[in-house]
C-alpha cells in the first residue's frame, strides 16, 4: 500500500508546524520519496536525531505505507 506524498508532508507539518518541507516522489510509485525538511526544532540536534525526529513524525508509517525515504534535514539558518 502506497502513501501520498501530501500525507507525508501533512505529518510533518503537524509535528513542526515552522517547516519548511519539499516532498519528492522519486520512482513515481508512491513508495520511495525525499524529504528535505527545514525547521528550528533541529536546532542544536544532530543529523541523526533530526532523522530520528522525522520518523517520529510519521508514526510508524516508515517501513510500512512507507518504503524509503532519503532525508535532508536543516536547522534554519540565522
Amino acid at each position: 500500500m502506497a502513501m501520498d506524498a501530501g500525507e507525508i508532508e501533512r505529518l510533518i507539518r503537524d509535528a513542526f508546524p515552522d517547516a519548511q518541507v519539499a516532498i519528492e516522489d522519486l520512482r513515481g510509485d508512491g513508495d520511495h520519496y525525499a524529504a528535505h525538511v527545514i525547521t528550528s526544532a533541529f536546532k542544536g540536534r544532530s543529523r541523526v536525531q533530526q532523522h530520528q525526529m522525522v520518523y517520529a513524525a510519521l508514526k510508524g508509517r516508515m517501513g510500512n505505507e512507507l518504503h524509503a525515504l532519503a532525508l535532508q534535514t536543516a536547522a534554519p539558518q540565522d
